[in-house]
């Protein structure tokens, strides 16, 4: 099952800037689209949090 589109619209990065995500429906991620962290979507659960993201300011995806 894929994440609904009305989510996808009102979804943003957790961070304070609260940019929109990107969906990768194969990879099953979010991207955010400032500043780059990767968060996992299990069992078609968004996971936003902070530090279980990859990637993003100082890190290494």
């Amino acid at each position: 099952m894929a994440l609904d589109p009305q989510l996808l619209e009102i979804l943003a990065c957790p961070d304070t800037h609260h940019a929109p995500l990107t969906y990768d429906a194969e990879a099953q991620t979010l991207t955010c689209t400032e500043c780059g962290r990767i968060f996992e979507v299990r069992d078609d659960v968004p996971v936003l949090l902070l530090d279980e993201a990859r990637g993003g300011p100082g890190q290494q995806s």
